[in-house]
């Protein structure tokens, strides 16, 4: 939509995904992402942590099951949503504060430091399907490998 900021962050996830579902069946899942900024100290030479951003971020449906599924507790993610309004409240302590929320269009496993491997969710929860260019639907004969038969017959016609 226009006039929301889009944003990407990078950082390690506070907690395990939790899951929920509203009343009306729908998946929601909610994750605390931090990221820290390191600087180095040019005179020590030695990494200086700055201080934790703490972002809520929310996902919503199929999006919010696959990262119930997906990710755990300290997993390294790239995060990219639009940002909400921060949300102001009191501390235990009594102090003001004010939290980051995102909401997320796209998040994933960080592979700077670390392998993923990928499973694709078919949409019907039947065989995946594979797309012609040409706009057929054909279903894959292997769910592993969608480009192993990429053609099925020969065409003696022009295309066009």
């Amino acid at each position: 939509m226009a006039g929301e900021v889009s944003v990407t962050i990078v950082g390690n996830l506070a907690d395990d995904p939790e899951l929920r579902y509203t009343q009306g069946g729908v998946a929601v899942v909610s994750v605390r992402v931090g990221s820290t900024p390191r600087t180095l100290n040019r005179s020590t030479n030695e990494w200086v942590d700055g201080e934790t951003v703490w972002v809520r971020c929310t996902a919503w449906r199929e999006a919010a099951e696959n990262v119930a599924q997906s990710l755990t507790k300290g997993t390294r993610v790239v995060v990219t949503g639009r940002l909400k309004a921060p949300s102001a409240y009191q501390s235990a302590q009594g102090e003001a504060r004010a939290s980051l929320e995102l909401e997320i269009d796209e998040i994933g496993p960080s592979l700077r430091y670390a392998t993923a491997s990928i499973t694709r969710r078919s949409r019907e929860g039947g065989p995946a399907q594979v797309e012609s260019p040409w706009g057929e639907a054909k279903a894959s004969a292997s769910t592993a490998d969608a480009w192993a038969n990429p053609a099925t017959q020969a065409v003696d016609e022009a295309p066009f």
